[in-house]
């Protein structure tokens, strides 16, 4: 079985059922059926039959939150087109990589972003996606169906690029569906529940995990535009969702929500869900404390979808992203790849039918990437006796100072339980003595009090450990899915 025959459990099989909500420009809200969807995506795959694009041709997707966008994907699905979804907050430069890498056969976009691409695009056709869809024809319904092999690339998604130029994750078939079906089992998510989807669908967060999930099993989305606080209430209120997945920093939003409305969403809400970026443990004590519900924190990449999560029955461990997926295989490894004992801190490397192909059209870094089988993440972690997994920051970040490792986000995490302190970040600065020390960015309610930070990490923290100096900034710079880029922070002198 394909993976467009696990959506067609939905698309056919609930043909007449309500599939999806969304909001037209003028405000009024257009529902449409799993049938609907079938038809749409059918009328889009013989539109790019038409076009000339076909089996293993690459379109890049730049385009917000809409139907539209789904409509294309699922035909890519049923034609072994390879989508490549690009992030709407990507500026020029960020795009060209992209399209210069994946070279594409066409680009959708819309018209207010249209002008990103001027020069950019090459020789690739762009078109606006409402011009696009006018060209589809209504004729003889004829489902389309193409046989596609598990392991042809289905998407390919670009990291994010924290440490330099993104690279291409080739995501097939069988690695989207066996996520799908290990989400639906793990956090029993059935057609019975009513799923908010705000996250942006160019990311393997909101496209692998929510719409994925969605189709299969059958469930009604309502599809925002995108995650905004001054609308959040009313959405809350209007569609009563019993399942969200969300990032830390909207779920920090959500904390300002009124009591009385807090309590009202928890008691509606089957599930939170939270990840792409850690999810300290303070704020999972407040949301715990203010809706009556536990986040479910979970730990995926763009290049294996998800690899842990805590459990749906069991305890949800503050700080801990859980245990391994079905069907997933985890070890932790020192810098010379032996595995580390139980309670020390080592690279996860993961193995399973959920890790990507490999790198496009990067055998080098590809290589690099992989041992034995084993792909290296370049996050570091701990495993507790019970089996849960905690991770420590990445291999990138950490601080080796006078030999000791120092790992920030036990830093962080302790930073983040201060008064006043909104958010921190903990880099390695370059030191004579020491080769390296840490440095804290800190955003806060208010001016800080450096030697009460200072203070509170020397009573915490072993004393190399504590921060050199703790820098005040407006904002932690971030990725679209809340992830902060720690190479963008304003560089400080050597101390």
């Amino acid at each position: 079985m394909q993976l467009a025959d696990l959506l067609d459990l939905s698309l056919v099989g609930r043909a007449t059922a309500a599939a999806v909500e969304y909001e037209l420009e003028d405000g009024a809200i257009a529902r449409l059926s799993f049938g609907d969807l079938r038809l749409r995506s059918d009328r889009m795959a013989r539109l790019l039959l038409a076009q000339g694009i076909d089996r293993g041709d690459r379109i890049a997707f730049h385009l917000p939150n809409r139907i539209e966008f789904i409509d294309l994907f699922l035909a890519c699905i049923r034609l072994g087109i390879i989508a490549v979804p690009i992030n709407v907050l990507y500026r020029e430069r960020e795009i060209g990589h992209i399209l210069r890498d994946a070279e594409p056969k066409l680009i959708v976009t819309t018209k207010d972003l249209a002008p990103l691409l001027v020069g950019e695009a090459g020789g690739w056709p762009v078109v606006d996606i409402e011009n696009f869809v006018s060209g589809i024809s209504v004729g003889e319904e004829i489902p389309v169906r193409t046989a596609i092999d598990g392991d042809a690339p289905a998407a390919i998604v670009y990291t994010s690029g924290t440490t330099g130029l993104s690279k291409g994750a080739i995501l097939t078939h069988n690695n989207f569906a066996v996520n799908t079906v290990n989400l639906l089992a793990c956090w029993r998510i059935t057609s019975d529940d009513r799923y908010l989807a705000v996250l942006p669908l160019f990311h393997v967060h909101g496209l692998g995990n929510g719409v994925l999930s969605w189709l299969a099993s059958g469930c009604l989305m309502r599809l925002a535009p995108r995650f905004e606080i001054a609308r959040a209430p009313e959405l809350f209120e209007s569609f009563r969702p019993t399942l969200f997945f969300g990032v830390p920093t909207i779920y920090v939003r959500l904390l300002e929500f009124p009591d009385e409305l807090a309590r009202r969403i928890g008691a509606r809400t089957r599930l939170f869900v939270s990840g792409s970026a850690p999810l300290p443990a303070h704020i999972l004590a407040a949301f715990r404390e203010k809706f009556g519900h536990t986040i479910l924190e979970r730990y995926g990449m763009s290049e294996t979808l998800m690899n842990m999560s805590n459990p749906y029955q069991g305890e949800r461990r503050a700080g801990s992203v859980g245990l391994p997926m079905p069907g997933v295989s985890v070890r932790l490894i020192d810098p010379v790849m032996r595995p580390v004992a139980e309670g020390e801190v080592g690279e996860v490397c993961v193995r399973g039918s959920n890790v990507f192909s490999g790198y496009w059209r990067r055998p080098d870094a590809t290589a690099d990437a992989f041992d034995n089988g084993w792909f290296r993440t370049g996050d570091l972690a701990d495993r507790s006796a019970d089996g849960y997994y905690t991770l420590r920051g990445r291999r990138t970040e950490l601080i080796i100072s006078g030999g000791f490792n120092i790992y920030p986000r036990e830093i962080e995490d302790l930073l983040l339980e201060q008064p006043g302190v909104r958010e921190a970040a903990v880099c390695g600065v370059p030191d004579e003595r020491r080769g390296e020390v840490p440095v804290a960015y800190i955003v806060s309610d208010d001016s800080f009090d450096s030697v009460v930070l200072e203070a509170a990490c020397r009573l915490g923290l072993a004393s190399y450990k504590v921060p050199r100096a703790f820098v005040r900034v407006d904002a932690l710079p971030r990725t679209a899915l809340g992830k902060i880029q720690k190479k963008l922070l304003p560089p400080i002198d050597p101390l």
